[in-house]
């Protein structure tokens, strides 16, 4: 994956979790309604933010093995 396509994936995944995480700051807010939702938009959230660090790190590690190019 070219250096350009890991950023826009990056960003795209930023923008993913970015969202999560309002989905289940909202589904706090409004507690006690909806609590058996809890689960399923925490396990979302905290898989896109996973996929999201492994991204960062990716980018990462191929701008760093192009400066040394």
């Amino acid at each position: 994956m070219s250096l350009e396509e890991l950023e826009t994936r990056v960003r795209k995944l930023s923008m993913r979790a970015t969202n999560a995480k309002m989905n289940l700051h909202d589904l706090a807010e409004e507690l006690p309604v909806d609590w058996e939702k809890i689960p399923q938009v925490a396990a979302e959230t905290h898989a896109l933010f996973q996929e999201l660090s492994a991204a960062r790190q990716e980018l990462k590690a191929a701008k760093n093995s192009q400066a040394e190019v």
